[in-house]
């Protein structure tokens, strides 16, 4: 049930962002966030499941090239293209998840941060992405009017 509601999640992404143009994915109307686009909302989607299961988990770090907690600078990628990286990464996830014991722990964390299981990885990526398409309705009304859910 709970990568379940996780790939629900996950699905959600690409119905969010359907139906609209690269100008309007690329768009940031909240003035204090410049760098707060539908593009980056994605990539950054991408970059935390790629963050959680293959460099902490997996202890992969020499993937990290990024803060996970920052949103990317805005891509030039083409939506469709960033989409289907997305869809990429979360097929890797879902194998790293379905090949390993969800009490397992991580290999890696951060400094000053506690070793956690896959379980809570898959509870807070849960959330991560629930929150984090709540962005994308808030962004897509203010550049499309529609929330498309």
């Amino acid at each position: 049930m709970l990568t379940g509601w996780l790939d629900w999640q996950r699905n959600t992404v690409r119905l969010k962002c359907q139906g609209l143009s690269e100008d309007q994915v690329r768009r940031a109307p909240l003035p204090a966030s410049p760098r707060m686009t539908i593009a980056t909302v994605v990539a950054h989607l991408c970059w935390v499941e790629l963050a959680w299961f293959e460099v902490s988990f997996l202890g992969a770090c020499h993937l990290a090239t990024q803060d996970p907690l920052e949103l990317p600078t805005p891509p030039a990628t083409p939506l469709a293209v960033l989409l289907d990286e997305y869809d990429a990464q979360c097929v890797r996830s879902r194998e790293i998840v379905a090949a390993r014991d969800l009490d397992e722990i991580e290999a890696w964390a951060p400094a000053g941060l506690e070793l956690v299981s896959l379980r809570w990885i898959v509870n807070h990526l849960l959330e991560e992405t629930a929150r984090h398409l709540g962005h994308l309705d808030t962004l897509r009304e203010l550049t499309h009017d529609t929330t498309n859910y």
